[in-house]
C-alpha cells in the first residue's frame, strides 16, 4: 500500500509503466468493482451510467480547459482522429512528428492526406503533446505560429501535467493510461468554431438521443460525435477525473518530473522535464517498463517513490 496525494494506492514497488498502464488509486477500483456488482445483480439499467458518463465528460473538460459542451466521449484516440481525417479535403497535408504513436499519424495516412515534414507547408499539425516513445514534450509555441489548425493528443500527459488548451482546434486524450481508469473511455475537446467541420460519420443513439427512426438529429454541441459509451470504463473515469482535476498539477508534475530527473541523473544523463524516458539500457529484472523504439522507457507518476528509481539505480549499477 502507498498513500500519495490523499489517495491509497495498492501497486506494488518497481511499477514504472504508467505510460503503458495507469494503476488506480483504491477508491477508483472499488467503485469499478461495485458497479460489476450491481451489474451480475442485475440493478443496472442504460440510464444507471449516465451520470458517471456527463461527470467525466465535465473533469476532462476540466484538466485540458474547455467548457464542458466542447467535449465528445468515444473510445480511442485514432477513432477520433480519423473523425478529423475524414473530415479534411483530399490530399490535406498534415505534420507529424518523426516517430509519432501510430494513432495520431495513420489515420491521415488510411484517408489518403499526405504527410509532411514541417509546420509551414501543412493544412494540420497532429501531435503528441508528449511523444509515447521517449517522453519528448512539444514545442506548442513553435507548432502554434504559424497560424496552423492543431490537433493535440494528451494521452501522455493529462493527469501529471497541467494544461490549457482551450486555443487549440482539437484535444483528444484517453482513460487508461495517466488518468488511472479502465481502457475503453477517451475523449475530443472541439473548439467551437471547428465543430461543424466535422461529419458525425458514427452517429447512433447516444450521439443524437434517439433511439429508433432514420432522421438524423443531432445534439446542439460536440456530444453529436460521442460514441455509446463503454459503461464501466466511465465508472472509473468518473471517480478519477474529477480526482486529478482537483489536485495541484503544478505539485503532480514535480514530483513525477523529479524521479525522472533523479534517474536520469543517476545514469549520469541530462534531465529531461519529463515523466516518461527513455533509455539506453536493457529490462531491468523487479522493475515494470516497456521497451519502445529499441529503448527501454520509464515513467513515474504520483503513487511512485525513489525507492522505484533506486531500484533501478542499483539494478544498472
Amino acid at each position: 500500500m502507498r498513500e500519495a496525494f490523499g489517495a491509497v494506492f495498492d501497486v506494488e514497488p518497481g511499477y514504472l509503466n504508467t505510460a503503458s498502464i495507469g494503476v488506480p488509486p483504491r477508491h477508483v477500483a472499488d467503485a469499478v468493482a461495485a458497479a460489476h456488482v450491481r451489474w451480475r445483480r442485475g440493478q443496472d439499467t442504460s440510464g444507471t451510467f449516465t451520470e458517471a458518463v456527463e461527470t467525466s465528460r465535465a473533469a476532462f473538460g476540466k484538466l485540458v480547459g474547455v467548457p464542458v459542451t466542447s467535449v465528445a466521449c468515444g473510445a480511442t484516440v485514432s477513432q477520433f482522429v480519423s473523425l478529423v481525417a475524414q473530415a479534411l479535403p483530399a490530399g490535406s497535408k498534415i505534420f507529424v512528428e518523426p516517430g509519432e504513436f501510430t494513432s495520431v499519424s495513420l489515420p491521415f495516412v488510411a484517408a489518403g492526406h499526405q504527410i509532411v515534414s514541417t509546420v509551414d507547408e501543412c493544412d494540420l499539425v497532429a501531435v503528441s503533446l508528449v511523444q509515447s516513445a521517449d517522453g519528448s514534450i512539444a514545442d506548442l509555441e513553435a507548432l502554434r505560429a504559424p497560424g496552423k489548425p492543431v490537433l493535440l493528443d494528451v494521452s501522455q500527459a493529462a493527469g501529471w501535467m497541467p494544461l490549457s488548451l482551450a486555443w487549440a482546434d482539437f484535444v483528444i486524450g484517453v482513460a487508461y493510461k495517466w488518468l488511472m481508469s479502465p481502457r475503453g473511455a477517451a475523449w475530443m475537446a472541439v473548439r467551437p468554431d471547428r465543430m461543424d467541420l466535422l461529419r458525425p460519420v458514427a452517429a447512433n443513439w447516444y450521439s443524437t438521443g434517439e433511439n429508433y427512426g432514420t432522421e438524423l438529429l443531432l445534439r446542439p454541441d460536440a456530444r453529436r460525435f460521442d460514441l455509446s459509451p463503454t459503461w464501466f470504463s466511465h465508472v472509473g473515469a468518473a471517480v478519477a477525473l474529477p480526482w486529478v482535476a482537483s489536485l495541484d498539477l503544478d505539485a503532480v508534475r514535480a514530483h513525477c518530473v523529479g524521479l525522472t530527473d533523479r534517474l536520469l541523473t543517476g545514469l549520469g544523463l541530462p534531465p529531461s522535464g519529463s515523466a516518461i524516458v527513455s533509455v539506453d539500457v536493457p529490462p531491468v529484472p523487479g522493475v515494470v517498463s516497456s521497451v519502445r523504439a529499441g529503448r527501454t522507457r520509464f515513467a513515474c507518476h504520483m503513487y511512485n517513490t525513489v525507492e522505484d528509481v533506486d531500484r533501478v539505480l542499483e539494478a544498472l549499477a
